[in-house]
């Protein structure tokens, strides 16, 4: 198709403005799917993303559609919406000339929106504005446009659309063909593509999803990866509609994939180019790649699964380029992997698809970030497990990562709010005005405090009404004896899974909290169980399991008394001997529910 005719587009919102409803609808209208094989959130293919109804992984599809007799190519990237895959969403904006901004008319401009905006013009992208949700009772339509037109800082026209009941989204599929510009085009004869995700086959080894910039390619064409030097031969090309579906050739300005027949998982790598084997053109620019912020152990719970969960690792970075690992030991788990993840979600999903798609039992330690500490003797490090953070008395300074917040949310809550952030040793910046009933907050604190489940307690703390979007800033320096390592002991042994960083104004009530926590989901064993929380050299918390009771003298009926005692005193000594060799095995959901609020 002639580049002219093409429309690259992707769907950006907040989580829940209705992206994955609005891609049905255009579906539907475009007869890109039959009625009959048509169901809601058809893009999100993964289970996960049906169950918990979000998006994760971005999607790519094209679609046919004829206005004033003229045959179009749209090809939308779907878009997850949450903040802990706004990498995802950064990767599909590359490889698209428009984005339709989708806002709730309910709920108006959120945090996620203005960051998605901000991607989206760093790009140079179109960005159309729609407003979705207006059969809703509770819609403010022209308070949210006067808020989108703020946001923007423009007076765009602003569509009203329900994705719901397909109220709009004709016009504004024809909008986006009038208002998107075909893709430019600098090579017509020489190939060039954007890789901007990819995935793995027994089969066909590593498919590239690649955006064509420049020429064509055909299956048999001779090709490169321009980073790694990879060569190979076209084994086969597609394009999504929205399941993979095999043609001639992609033509510049076409988005679809590639299959390189290539076994190697690590050869390929998202925002390299694609180019010709024989007359390489330079490659293009790629993406920056993503700094993980949270990590955490994970082990398989029989070390016999060890290279299955290797296996299934790396087949899960394949997909997700953002997953950071690296293999490492523990005396009482044995070997596992410290992984780094974007957020919370995202260690959640990781975890989650591991066990449904590779059937893998777990042992997930508690997650932390990154420290950089200063020792005494002069030595500097990078400590991000917690049973590697060293003693007060070695440190000398630490540094820490720090984030900027920006909350959105309604001025009547401010009052809350402010208390939750005071919780949360946060340091509070100037609030803007944001139309006529929100505020924004500017607000900066240690990542270590967001992930202790503030944005939970933010929710709490407004209703439900406040919206959170952050970025990380740089370290900050922290004073020694401020944060501590917390470790759990179970019969006298540590568990390393268990250890955690806290504040040490917080360190008492954590090792209560923890210890009476694992009182509670652990089993019950033949012998007393005795939890401990250690902190700053002392026991701060104990908490005991009492042992597991039977009845050894049931079988005896009369006799003397003395019978009874001495099997009573036997018992005791057993359970006191057992007590002192016995080990405690902790079941994998204890280690999974200690990691959950």
């Amino acid at each position: 198709m002639d580049a002219e005719n093409i429309r690259n587009f992707s769907i950006i919102a907040h989580i829940d403005h209705g992206k994955s409803t609005l891609a049905d609808r255009f579906l539907e209208l475009t007869n890109t799917v039959e009625k009959r094989k048509m169901k809601e959130q058809i893009l999100d293919s993964m289970e996960l993303e049906r169950e918990r109804g979000i998006t994760i992984k971005m999607q790519p599809v094209r679609m046919k559609y004829q206005l004033s007799n003229i045959n179009y190519q749209l090809n939308l990237i779907d878009t997850p919406g949450h903040i802990d895959f706004s990498y995802e969403v950064s990767r599909a904006l590359k490889a698209v000339e428009g984005a339709v901004l989708l806002v709730d008319a309910a709920q108006g401009v959120q945090a996620q929106t203005i960051a998605n905006v901000e991607i989206a013009k760093s790009f140079g992208l179109v960005i159309i504005p729609v407003l979705n949700k207006i059969d809703l009772p509770s819609a403010r339509v022209q308070e949210t446009k006067e808020e989108i037109k703020r946001l923007l800082g423009s007076d765009s026209d602003i569509l009203e659309i329900s994705a719901k009941t397909g109220k709009g989204v004709e016009a504004l599929l024809e909008e986006i063909i009038r208002r998107v510009p075909p893709p430019k085009i600098e090579h017509k004869e020489r190939n060039r593509a954007l890789v901007f995700d990819f995935e793995y086959s027994n089969h066909q080894g590593v498919i590239v999803f690649v955006r064509v910039k420049d020429g064509h390619i055909k299956k048999g064409d001779n090709l490169t990866l321009s980073q790694t030097k990879e060569r190979f031969t076209a084994g086969e090309v597609g394009v999504f509609s929205p399941n993979k579906k095999v043609v001639p050739v992609l033509n510049a300005g076409e988005t679809g994939y590639i299959v390189t027949n290539i076994k190697k998982p690590s050869i390929a790598a998202v925002g390299d180019t694609v180019v010709s084997a024989e007359n390489p053109l330079p490659p293009l620019d790629g993406y920056h790649t993503p700094k993980p912020v949270v990590w955490a152990s994970i082990y398989p719970e029989s070390q016999d699964d060890f290279n299955g969960l290797r296996q299934a690792i790396e087949r899960l970075r394949l997909s997700d380029s953002s997953l950071a690992f690296e293999e490492e030991s523990s005396g009482a788990l044995g070997r596992g992997f410290r992984c780094g993840f974007l957020g919370m979600l995202h260690l959640e999903i990781i975890t989650e698809r591991l066990r449904r798609e590779f059937g893998l039992n777990l042992v997930i330690a508690s997650p932390t970030i990154i420290y950089k500490i200063k020792f005494t003797d002069g030595t500097e490090k990078e400590i991000y497990s917690p049973s590697f953070f060293p003693d007060e008395n070695l440190i000398k300074e630490i540094y820490e990562p720090w984030v900027h917040a920006r909350i959105i949310s309604p001025p009547d809550m401010l009052g809350a709010i402010m208390q939750t952030l005071h919780e949360y040793e946060s340091e509070i910046g100037e609030t803007e005005q944001f139309g006529d009933s929100r505020i924004i907050l500017n607000v900066k604190m240690p990542l270590r405090e967001l992930m202790r489940d503030f944005f939970d307690k933010l929710k709490s703390a407004s209703a439900g009404y406040a919206s959170l979007n952050y970025k990380i800033e740089k370290m900050r320096k922290v004073n020694p004896g401020h944060i501590v390592r917390l470790d759990i002991f179970v019969a006298e042994e540590l568990v390393p899974a268990f250890s955690r960083i806290v504040s040490r104004g917080r360190i008492q009530r954590e090792a209560e909290d923890s210890a009476e926590k694992l009182k509670s989901l652990l089993p019950r064993a033949q012998f007393a169980i005795k939890i401990q929380a250690k902190a700053i050299g002392k026991i701060l918390a104990s908490r005991s399991i009492s042992a597991l009771k039977k009845n050894v003298t049931g079988h005896l009926y009369g006799g003397d008394r003395t019978r009874k005692m001495k099997l009573w005193q036997k018992q005791k000594k057993g359970k006191q001997r057992l007590g002192k060799i016995g080990r405690v095995s902790i079941p994998q959901d204890v280690f999974v529910k200690m990691i959950k609020s």
